[in-house]
């Protein structure tokens, strides 16, 4: 329930709302790893970078190889400007999921900032076909070129 209703806070853009039901979720069930991975994305979002990578490992550690975790650390790496760990994030999620736009524009961005700029702009495209207004997107949630 808490979980469910962090998620529709988190689509609403209302992240600090959603971390506490995320918050509330997991006192109630400690090991909820969907929960923790929620979590470390909003967190990300809000900026609470070191706490959200916390949440994205435990998760990982609960559930080894979820998408859904990777996609999130990817991010929460992205924005904490860890490139390499990012992409390796990035990667191992699209190996899984085949990629979204999500991940493959922050993939994109990842190879752009460790100067790969014809691989990252590759992934950006790709991320475009997906979703017109990925680049947008990925700006209200506080990562730009």
């Amino acid at each position: 329930m808490f979980n469910d209703r962090g998620a529709a806070y988190s689509a609403k853009g209302q992240y600090a709302l959603s971390i506490l039901d995320y918050d509330r979720a997991l006192a109630l069930e400690p090991e909820n790893a969907m929960a923790l991975s929620n979590r470390c994305f909003a967190k990300a979002v809000m900026g609470q970078l070191a706490e959200a990578l916390v949440d994205c490992n435990e998760s990982l550690r609960l559930r080894p190889g979820d998408a859904n975790s990777l996609a999130s650390r990817g991010f929460t790496n992205l924005k904490f400007g860890h490139s390499e760990a990012a992409i390796a994030d990035y990667d191992a999620e699209i190996k899984i999921n085949g990629g979204t736009a999500y991940t493959l524009y922050g993939r994109g961005i990842g190879k752009r900032l460790k100067g790969d700029l014809p691989g990252g702009n590759a992934d950006m495209a790709a991320a475009t076909k997906i979703n017109a207004g990925i680049a947008e997107a990925m700006a209200k949630l506080g990562v730009r070129i």
